[in-house]
């Protein structure tokens, strides 16, 4: 069984602090009857087994937590470098935006990768990350019509949410480029490279070092940068 406890109503940093914080101490308290926990942008789904914890117990115990969920409950972010190329045979959809945006690509290169952004959570695939710090005149709405197919690694923008597909799968956003990284293999210790509440810096790489990368990382030779 589950319970979904929310804790806003709008998409804010505040909000999700506190929903990544909350989901922490639950972590951290070992709480009776809690088998998985599934955060999202302003709550957060907690999944229990009711042999172990009563519904209104459990519901007592999280009220009591969510009283001490702030920025102070967490530890330290990480800080995630992706290395990313934006040729345009890898953003699909660079110029494109880049026209749509009055800028040059660029310009919309430097505006994006000179950003930091907050991994709000992870979801829709196995490692996609939901992030937030695209700057304002840089933001575009999604796509009118979706793609079937998104390559992995996909650097995808489309309103003030930044994302990287993990794997291949359908997507609405605009391409801007590819990281060489990838986000979710199932074969490693950990399966998913970023985690929510993460900070992730983008660092452009020309198309030689991208090839290089993605040849180490298939060697699994290559090791992420992070802080």
């Amino acid at each position: 069984m589950a319970l979904c406890v929310e804790l806003g109503d709008e998409i804010s940093v505040e909000t999700n602090t506190r929903v990544r914080a909350l989901e922490f101490l639950i972590q951290q308290k070992g709480l009776t009857g809690v088998v998985e926990t599934v955060p999202s942008f302003r709550s957060l789904l907690v999944y229990y087994d009711p042999a172990q914890v009563g519904y209104e117990a459990l519901c007592a115990s999280l009220a009591t937590l969510v009283e001490q969920a702030s920025t102070a409950t967490l530890p330290p972010p990480r800080v995630v470098e992706i290395p990313c190329c934006y040729a345009p045979d890898l953003g699909l959809d660079l110029e494109a935006a880049a026209e749509r945006l009055q800028m040059t690509t660029d310009e919309l290169v430097r505006a994006h990768s000179g950003a930091e952004y907050l991994v709000y959570f992870v979801g829709f695939t196995p490692g996609l990350p939901y992030m937030a710090g695209v700057p304002a005149r840089i933001q575009l709405p999604r796509l009118t019509t979706p793609r079937v197919k998104v390559p992995p690694g996909s650097v995808g923008l489309g309103g003030a949410q930044f994302c990287i597909y993990s794997v291949e799968s359908p997507g609405g956003y605009w391409l801007l480029g590819r990281t060489p990284l990838r986000l979710y293999d199932p074969e490693a210790a950990d399966p998913t490279l970023l985690r929510a509440g993460d900070r992730v810096r983008m660092r452009p790489i020309p198309r030689a070092e991208y090839d290089a990368i993605a040849a180490r990382v298939a060697a699994r030779t290559y090791r992420p940068v992070i802080a």
